[in-house]
């Protein structure tokens, strides 16, 4: 039996996106819009925030912007107090906040740089998931919360980002201990695993010559050998957002081309 197309129709229900301004979060939000959500966007950067909800109106869609920092504590209050005069509830959450990757050998770390990116890429996906869950938990109709992890989160990238991938690989843990808490609440907390996705970065670091062999060695561990596209997320994210997952709970989702499935000493070719 083909599943019917209503099974991913998310109209009537409402979803904030964190780190909705950047290249992933925009896609992601437009891609939420498209299916029928009302969409908060949240960004640090207010001005990228408005713009990806402007987009998202201009094509008939409904959406709203708003500022913040997600690692204070404060901030993360004031923002679901903000969001709860928009909306009457909060159907689904897509933590999708990333700090930037500094990087630095391991004996070399300043605990500045650390405590940025474990409150940023963890501290800040725990406060808006508790204060998330809190109001699904108070409105008994249940809810799906999406974390957006990293293929750093399950295995050592290396190259200086220690910090990032302790925190990933916090967020994987934090989506299953949720899941567990709160599937009797019927709040279905998973996780996407992205491998290294295209943005302006990206772009650059592609293009620079200098770069090509530290290039190259991304790319083979990428078995279909390119960078992921923006709107390649927006398809996990609708699944785990939609009916179509009501099942699905606990879930750390690879979207990264293979890397995960390739062994370190492991090649697509003999």
């Amino acid at each position: 039996m083909t599943p019917s197309p209503s099974l991913f129709d998310l109209t009537g229900r409402v979803a904030m996106v964190t780190g909705g301004g950047g290249s992933l979060g925009s896609a992601i939000c437009q891609g939420l819009a498209r299916a029928g959500a009302a969409v908060v966007v949240v960004d640090m950067a207010g001005a990228n925030g408005e713009t990806v909800a402007a987009q998202i109106r201009a094509t008939n869609g409904q959406a709203d912007a708003l500022a913040v920092d997600v690692s204070k504590e404060k901030d993360v209050t004031d923002l679901f107090a903000k969001f709860d005069k928009l909306h009457p509830a909060l159907d689904i959450l897509v933590n999708g906040i990333s700090a930037p990757v500094e990087r630095f050998q391991p004996e070399d770390v300043p605990l500045t740089s650390w405590q940025h990116m474990l409150n940023t890429n963890l501290t800040g996906y725990f406060l808006c998931l508790q204060e998330a869950g809190r109001r699904m938990i108070a409105r008994g109709q249940g809810g799906s919360i999406i974390n957006i992890g990293s293929i750093g989160g399950m295995n050592a990238l290396g190259r200086g980002a220690m910090a990032y991938g302790v925190a990933k690989a916090g967020v994987g843990q934090l989506t299953r201990e949720a899941a567990l808490a709160w599937a009797r609440h019927k709040i279905r907390v998973n996780a996407l695993l992205p491998c290294q996705f295209t943005n302006s970065w990206w772009e650059a670091r592609m293009a620079d010559p200098n770069c090509k062999a530290s290039n190259d060695q991304v790319l083979r561990g990428i078995p279909m050998g390119r960078l992921g596209r923006p709107e390649e997320m927006v398809g996990p994210v609708l699944f785990l957002a939609s009916s179509a997952a009501s099942m699905i709970t606990g879930a750390l989702l690879p979207v990264d081309g293979g890397n995960l499935a390739l062994n370190a000493g492991g090649s697509v070719f003999w």
